[in-house]
Parts: structure tokens; C-alpha cells; sequence
């Protein structure tokens, strides 16, 4: 039995991309007579609305696609994560920090900086409680540490490949920030558990997010799903449908009276719109 589960933010209007990226996941869940979840990550508050929440329902709807558990808000789950964080925390594998993205960028820009990852600037400090009680500061995974202790992640893909990683996959992740009480990786993996996703079905271009979201799994002791990395639907002309780019939106096919199962169908099938295509995964 596979347990699947599409994941949005609501920070906009759902386009073809997130469409078959559901409708894959949910494929997969029903073929095999399991379970199909919907999550709603939305602890950017800056970002997300309340009515595009609304609006990914009636998308999924129109589609045809439907859910088998109640709906997991992560802004409703703060304890949760709370709680992973302090089980890192308390193996010694968290750090403050207390750099703006202004500051990274300008570590960056350094020659010492040629990397693009975090440069390291409040790692090993000593800790200063007076400090975070008055300062705004994330928290980060110290990642060399905790390679120490469980070593480089690797992970399965649904076709059977066994991948791993290296040590330039992973970074000093931000786990909390001042503003949330966790950030999209810790998030991820500790809900995924908690709905006992068993494959985790998205798009190519988080495929990335892979090797830091396996460490996270190891060191807080949960299952290894099995990951489904998917080809993104693009352009005709290769670039990516993005909200901010205002791609063409699941609202506007549905306002233009285009039928929502029909669609769902065809992006399994293979076949989309004039005017887009799928990229190689």
C-alpha cells in the first residue's frame, strides 16, 4: 500500500505543474489501494492567504482528485516541530544564528565565499542566551556534525535507483526561524512521518531538498519513504511555470469552462496544452 501526499503553499494560484504533480501522486496512491493526503504548508505567514487555501480546494475538486485523512495544516502543528527541534537540539547538532540574508549574501560575495552555502559565520560561537533572548536568530543544523555522527544520506527513487549523496549537498540548514517555529525541511519530514507517507511524489527541482530532508529522517529516528522525483511542466520555450510569473492558473481553465478530469487525465497521459511541455526530470 502506498501513502502519497501533495504538499502547496498558498501563496498563489495553482498551475498545470501542481496539477500533475497531484494527479501523479494521486494515481499512485489509488492504483495501489492506499492513501492520498493533503497537506497545506503555510508557515510563511508573510506569504500565504487564507483564500488561495480555498481556492487549491476547488482546484483539486475540479480535477477529481480527493483525500483520505483530515487536512494537515503546518501552522497548526507548531508543537510538533518544536518538539523535533529540541530531540536535534539535545544531540548537540543546533546552532543560533543570527545572520540577516544581507549578511550571507555579502559573506558570499567574498573570495572565501565562492560556495554557495552558508559560510559558517555563527557557527561555533559560544551561546549566548542573552543574545537570543534580545536578537532575532534562526536556528541551524550544524550538518558537519551530524555527519559525524550518522554519516552522508542516501535514499531510493521509485524506479529503483539507490542514490547518494555528497558532502555539497548539504548545508547548514535553517531548521526554525524567528518567525516560525520550524522551517520547510524539518517541517516536511516530521509531517511525512506523521502521515506515514511512504512515497513522497514531486516535481525534479526539489529533488535537492533530498539529502538534508534524509539526514533530518535519520537522526530523528523516522521511516525512509521512497522518493518519486517527476518531470516539471514547463513552457514550450522551456521556462517554468512560476506564480510569480503569473503562469496560466487551474482558476482561469476552470472559469473558461475546460473540463478538470479530462486534464487530470491527460497530464497522465502525457499530453498537455499547446504551448507547454514537460522538462526532463
Amino acid at each position: 500500500m502506498i501513502v502519497t501526499r501533495f504538499a502547496p503553499s498558498p501563496t498563489g494560484r495553482l498551475h498545470l505543474g501542481h496539477a500533475y504533480s497531484a494527479a501523479l501522486g494521486h494515481q499512485r496512491a489509488r492504483e495501489s489501494g492506499g492513501k492520498f493526503l493533503l497537506r497545506i504548508e503555510d508557515l510563511d505567514g508573510t506569504r500565504c492567504r487564507p483564500e488561495f487555501v480555498d481556492e487549491t480546494l476547488d482546484d483539486l475538486h475540479w480535477l477529481g482528485l480527493t483525500w483520505d485523512e483530515p487536512l494537515l495544516v503546518q501552522s497548526q502543528r507548531a508543537s510538533a516541530y518544536e518538539a523535533a527541534l529540541q530531540r536535534v537540539a539535545d544531540q548537540g547538532l543546533v546552532y543560533p544564528c543570527f545572520c540577516t540574508r544581507s549578511d550571507i549574501a555579502a559573506a558570499l560575495e567574498a573570495p572565501h565565499g565562492a560556495a554557495a552555502h552558508y559560510p559558517g559565520t555563527c557557527r561555533g560561537m559560544p551561546d549566548d542566551p542573552e543574545r537570543r533572548a534580545s536578537l532575532p536568530h534562526s536556528w541551524r543544523l550544524d550538518a558537519q556534525k551530524a555527519l559525524a555522527l550518522v554519516g552522508l544520506p542516501s535514499w531510493t527513487e521509485a524506479d529503483g535507483r539507490h542514490l547518494h549523496s555528497t558532502r555539497e549537498d548539504l548545508d547548514d540548514a535553517i531548521l526554525a526561524r524567528k518567525d516560525a517555529p520550524a522551517a520547510y525541511h524539518l517541517a516536511c519530514v516530521v509531517d511525512d512521518a506523521a502521515g506515514g507517507v511512504t512515497l513522497v511524489s514531486r516535481a525534479a527541482d526539489l529533488r535537492s531538498s533530498t539529502p538534508i530532508q534524509r539526514l533530518l529522517q535519520t537522526l530523528l529516528g523516522l521511516p525512509e519513504p521512497v522518493y518519486l522525483h517527476h518531470s516539471l511542466v514547463v513552457h514550450a520555450d522551456g521556462r517554468r511555470l512560476a506564480k510569480r510569473d503569473r503562469a496560466p492558473t487551474l482558476a482561469a481553465m476552470r472559469e473558461a469552462g475546460i473540463d478538470g478530469r479530462t486534464t487530470a487525465a491527460d497530464l497522465l497521459a502525457g499530453k498537455l496544452p499547446l504551448g507547454f511541455a514537460f522538462a526532463q526530470a
